[in-house]
């Protein structure tokens, strides 16, 4: 059973049935029966027209759920007529449903959830064991989110940074249980770059391969984190390192910069060093000063002042750090560093026990609580 070929067809049979009249919940349902369906029957006979099949399988559950429902009967009436066999049309709906699992009325989860379910094919099980959730959990964002957008029409223009931004919260999810969140991330990034032809979805997509070229060398063998500086270089993917930087060149050609370019210029930057020692800060540090113009987000600041602090020194470093509000997530960690750099160990030590203990996740709080005990052991020796 070839999964990836049934999770590419997904989208594209969800648009057909739409197009016809189902409404978008039904549909979606009607199409994850299908998919039950393949699995089941195509190992032993493959259909010849895979879409097709899809298609008219899915369209025949859609017909038998609305016929069992009394309360649906008025749209019985308009769709039940069976189109004929055939070749699955060639129209291709796939951007539309981008738009739509990303609409702006559904919260940042149930986006995600929407989107991983209708474009990218996971079941419900599946989608709740990446996000470490029950299933009943998953089913029912899943299920408001598709009453969210059961009245949204397909045929109006949808807000790609909007979809841009689900995109790149499936992608940081990373990796949990059997589904690789970031591998299935870049899967439909792509699947976008080739339907979109817009230089920020290729920022995207430069921005998560070359993210994700580092994946290998970012925990030690004791699921650590390793920090950048610290990383194996040799670890990294040449091949995703090469791949994005071409994507990202192309796009900053179009003279049209976005965040994800300015954010895959930066990581470009850190790929393309060959040690940490030899990383170019300068040039990393107008990068997000482009960001920063973009943006203007609190966050990308605090990264520029570790950028500031590696370029120009650490006190440069505390004196932009300075300029942030202290609550903002990570400022204590950043602090730590900044203060180490400037041979301050025992305030570092003080601040990395700090942040480990607003830390967002184990491994964060498990590598700020070593960094505390090795500044105290150095102290102490």
């Amino acid at each position: 059973m070839d999964e990836a070929l049934l999770r590419s067809l997904t989208p594209g049979v969800l648009t057909v049935l739409v197009r016809r009249g189902a409404d978008f919940a039904a549909a979606e349902d009607a199409v994850q029966d299908a998919l039950v369906e393949a699995v089941r029957v195509w190992p032993a006979d493959p259909p010849r027209d895979p879409k097709g099949w899809l298609v008219t399988v899915a369209w025949r559950k859609f017909l038998d759920a609305a016929r069992a429902d009394t309360a649906r009967r008025r749209r019985e009436d308009r769709v039940d007529e069976e189109p004929p066999p055939g070749p699955a049309p060639d129209v291709d709906d796939t951007l539309q449903l981008y738009f739509l699992c990303a609409h702006p009325s559904l919260t940042p989860a149930s986006a995600v959830a929407l989107t991983l379910r209708a474009v990218g094919g996971l079941t419900t099980r599946r989608i709740a064991q990446a996000y470490l959730v029950p299933e009943a959990t998953m089913a029912q964002r899943i299920s408001r989110a598709k009453r969210t957008v059961a009245g949204v029409r397909f045929d109006r223009p949808g807000d790609v940074a909007t979809v841009l931004r689900v995109l790149y919260l499936v992608f940081n999810e990373g990796y949990s249980g059997d589904v690789d969140l970031a591998a299935e991330a870049i899967r439909l990034t792509r699947q976008l770059a080739a339907r979109i032809d817009h230089p920020e979805v290729a920022g995207l997509l430069a921005l998560m391969l070359l993210h994700h070229a580092r994946r290998a060398a970012r925990t030690a063998p004791d699921g650590s984190l390793v920090p950048l500086a610290e990383q194996d270089r040799g670890r990294w993917d040449t091949a995703s390192i090469a791949e994005g930087v071409a994507v990202l060149q192309a796009a900053l050609a179009r003279d049209r910069l976005g965040e994800f370019q300015a954010q895959a210029a930066i990581a470009a930057l850190h790929a393309d060093a060959p040690r940490a020692a030899e990383t170019d800060w300068v040039q990393i540090v107008e990068w997000y000063d482009e960001l920063a113009r973009l943006t203007d987000s609190p966050v990308v600041r605090l990264n520029r002042a570790v950028a500031v602090g590696e370029a120009d020194g650490p006190r440069a470093g505390l004196a932009a750090l300075a300029a942030l509000d202290d609550s903002l997530p990570r400022h204590t960690a950043v602090a730590a560093y900044l203060h180490e750099r400037d041979g301050d160990l025992a305030l570092a030590a003080r601040l990395y026990a700090e942040a480990a203990h607003r830390a967002p996740n184990l491994a964060e709080r498990d590598h700020l609580t070593r960094q505390a005990a090795r500044l105290n052991a150095l102290r102490a020796g």
